[in-house]
């Protein structure tokens, strides 16, 4: 995309909004134009100022942000959301992706992290730039629906510093064991623990995995992961 991508930041907690302020500031071709500390505000905010993407999180004082995405598609608003929360229940992340959310980014995170999701967002918005005014074909049609590619079809794009390859890979141990926490998940593909955690949330929170907290053993709960209930 052309031109400068507008991003609105909403959290009740006004260092948070800070830090991610300057993490936006930090990515060409991205500039803050609001923030807001409630849903209400944050309505208002998208309704004023007409940003490109908003930066959402779950936990408001007033509403929730899922339930600020639910109210602005109702108004037929198609302002990319990113929910950025530390939310990670299960059904939060599926109401986020079946109220339209582009991604799902969970706290805290580093300006990389961030980067990585901005970046997928000028990619998405590209897209639909270069089928506008045209016929899409499926393969186009597969990119903007972030769906399973076609016969053919380039693999889907994972945020930046994953590989396809080892994606697969880490999908491969996860389907063949049933069930998988990020340790052991490492320990099969060779990877270090946080890597293999990483392309485990990232499945997780765009639904080709199932992430859930292991609870009932000595110390912190475990949160492991497994393909989707209906593939199994």
């Amino acid at each position: 995309m052309s031109g400068t991508i507008d991003v609105l930041v909403v959290d009740d907690d006004f260092l948070v909004v800070k830090v991610h302020t300057r993490f936006v500031a930090g990515v060409p071709g991205f500039r803050v134009v609001a923030t807001a500390a409630s849903g209400r505000a944050a309505l208002d905010a998208v309704r004023d100022h007409r940003p490109h993407l908003v930066l959402l999180d779950v936990h408001l004082p007033d509403m929730t942000g899922i339930e600020v995405l639910r109210r602005l598609r109702a108004e037929g608003i198609e302002v990319g959301v990113l929910m950025v929360t530390a939310a990670r229940e299960v059904e939060q992340v599926r109401a986020a992706r079946t109220g339209g959310a582009f991604g799902y980014l969970v706290k805290p995170f580093g300006q990389a992290d961030l980067t990585a999701r901005l970046e997928d967002f000028r990619s998405e918005l590209q897209r639909l730039e270069q089928v506008d005014a045209q016929e899409a074909e499926q393969v186009d049609i597969d990119a903007i629906f972030g769906g399973a590619p076609g016969p053919g079809a380039p693999p889907a794009l994972l945020p930046k510093g994953l590989s396809a390859e080892t994606g697969e890979l880490v999908l491969a141990a996860v389907r063949a064991a049933g069930d998988l926490s990020a340790s052991e998940c490492a320990d099969i593909v060779g990877l270090a623990r946080v890597t293999a955690r990483r392309y485990l949330e990232h499945f997780a929170v765009t639904g080709v995995l199932e992430g859930r907290q292991q609870y009932g053993r000595v110390g912190r709960p475990e949160r492991r992961y497994r393909p989707p209930s209906s593939a199994s």
